[in-house]
């Protein structure tokens, strides 16, 4: 059985009992961070052997974890934070045990762009989670303007050092939309901003960007 094992996304609280229980009890636990996975086990207490799989290694890595599964051992994926396969490895994975008739289930918990729409005061009876933006301002361009047009709340996570740079492009795009972000969600200075693009540009203009963000933002109406 492969296991998909959602993982606090900071407030290590957030752990749910079935994921400890699921972590205590596989054969082996692939991770994409041996390290910060380590120290959730440590500070569960939970001794397990782990496997390296991330972006760089999911091919060959995931060759292995199969050989495993089709030997009849339990294994759990996990991510360095959050849900795996959002925006992380894992969907290689899934396909693979599917392919090969490995039964897979899933741990739910801590999603990140979840708990941004939602802290948004944006609607959320639908909308759209697009990842990571492009590192490349004509590539984020494009990505943003491919969205232009959606009705849709539209969700992205934002690398801190980029973030000033991508609301500026967002704004280019879009117009002056509501919109929000969002800052370590879940941790101790856990922070969200709200107001529109052209507001967020300047009141976080002079910020030390830190940590993970996601930004909201409206999507395309009458009026806009």
């Amino acid at each position: 059985m492969l296991y998909l094992v959602a993982t606090p996304i900071g407030n290590l609280g957030d752990i749910t009992l079935r994921a400890i229980e699921t972590l205590r009890e596989v054969d082996l636990i692939a991770s994409e961070d041996t390290r910060k996975t380590g120290r959730l086990l440590k500070h569960l207490g939970i001794d397990k052997p782990q496997l390296s799989f991330y972006e760089h290694n999911e091919e060959a890595a995931g060759a292995r974890i199969l050989e495993h599964l089709l030997a009849g051992k339990s294994v759990a994926l996990v991510t360095s934070a959050g849900t795996p396969g959002i925006a992380d490895p894992g969907f290689t994975l899934v396909r693979r045990a599917l392919a090969h008739d490995v039964p897979v289930t899933m741990i739910p918990g801590p999603t990140a762009f979840v708990m941004a729409a939602v802290l948004s005061g944006l609607p959320v009876h639908s909308f759209t989670f697009r990842g990571f933006t492009p590192r490349k301002r004509s590539a984020r361009l494009r990505f943003y303007q491919a969205d232009v047009d959606s009705p849709y709340t539209l969700i992205y996570y934002e690398s801190p050092h980029r973030l000033l740079r991508s609301l500026q492009d967002a704004l280019k795009v879009f117009g002056d939309r509501p919109a929000a972000v969002a800052n370590d969600l879940t941790k101790l200075y856990e922070r969200v901003w709200r107001g529109t693009l052209a507001g967020l540009v300047e009141e976080l203009r002079d910020l030390r960007a830190q940590g993970e963000f996601v930004l909201v933002i409206g999507g395309r109406t009458e009026g806009n």
